[in-house]
């Protein structure tokens, strides 16, 4: 599923408007993203954002931030050091067992 359409469909089911969510998302300077980025990021017509505003989505939201890291195409910066300074084989067998414990 698409980053933004789980953005979606967590929103509704906590029963949040797109301006609600938005109120609660800060960017780094401490302003609330705008709604019209929320709805951009729902519609994917931008780029998933960030790992911060990940992370506060994913405690708003309550799913959890290593899901919404894998659908927005990025791994958690623990994950990224051990696949980056790891034996290649040995990310491949994880890989290989992560793919037959979530089918």
């Amino acid at each position: 599923m698409a980053f933004g359409k789980i953005i979606t469909e967590a929103r509704k089911k906590a029963g949040l408007s797109q301006k609600e969510l938005a109120e609660k998302i800060k960017k780094e300077d401490g302003e609330a993203i705008s709604p019209q980025y929320l709805n951009d990021i729902e519609r994917d017509r931008r780029n998933p954002p960030p790992e911060y505003l990940i992370v506060q989505f994913a405690k708003e939201l309550k799913l959890p931030k290593d899901y919404l890291m894998a659908a927005a195409g990025s791994l958690p910066p623990d994950l990224k050091k051990i696949v980056t300074d790891s034996d290649p084989q040995a990310v491949d067998r994880a890989f290989q067992a992560f793919r037959k414990q979530v089918k």
